[in-house]
């Protein structure tokens, strides 16, 4: 599904869907060496932006310094992913505005449900109503011991 591209400006930063700024290499880089994705093949990072509304965070000059997508139906369900602002970056208030910016695009209201998984970022999700699951009993999960492709074409 297509969704128009959503942009906010603020002084020395862009945030945008636009799917034709977003730095391939620079998310990559960032998510194969992260806590979720370690190790994670390009080519599999290149399919989940594809099928996901990407956010970039950009610096006037055009550098990508954050990304979020959001896996969604269009509909009743969103699942913010892969959010990062990187390390030089933070402290600026930049995932606050990245979170704020994938929860307020226009095409992703009327949700039902928002969901995510976090390891250390309770605090800043928090601030937008995220909470622990109502009733975890509820979810299952099925998580792969080696879910990325080992084969060198894979990558």
């Amino acid at each position: 599904m297509n969704y128009p591209i959503f942009e906010v400006q603020r002084p020395d930063y862009l945030l945008s869907t636009d799917p034709a700024r977003l730095d391939l290499a620079v998310i990559h880089h960032f998510l194969t060496n992260c806590y979720w994705s370690p190790g994670i093949p390009r080519s599999i990072v290149e399919r989940a932006v594809a099928g996901s509304v990407g956010f970039g965070i950009y610096t006037t000059a055009g550098a990508q310094v954050g990304f979020g997508r959001v896996i969604t139906d269009g509909a009743t369900f969103g699942y913010l992913a892969d959010v990062f602002v990187l390390p030089e970056q933070r402290g600026r208030g930049l995932g606050r505005w990245l979170v704020e910016g994938m929860l307020a695009h226009p095409s992703l209201q009327g949700f039902r449900t928002w969901l995510l998984a976090t390891q250390d970022a309770h605090g800043l999700y928090a601030h937008y109503g995220f909470r622990p699951l109502p009733h975890p009993e509820r979810y299952l999960v099925s998580p792969r011991a080696h879910p990325y492709p080992t084969s060198p074409a894979a990558g």
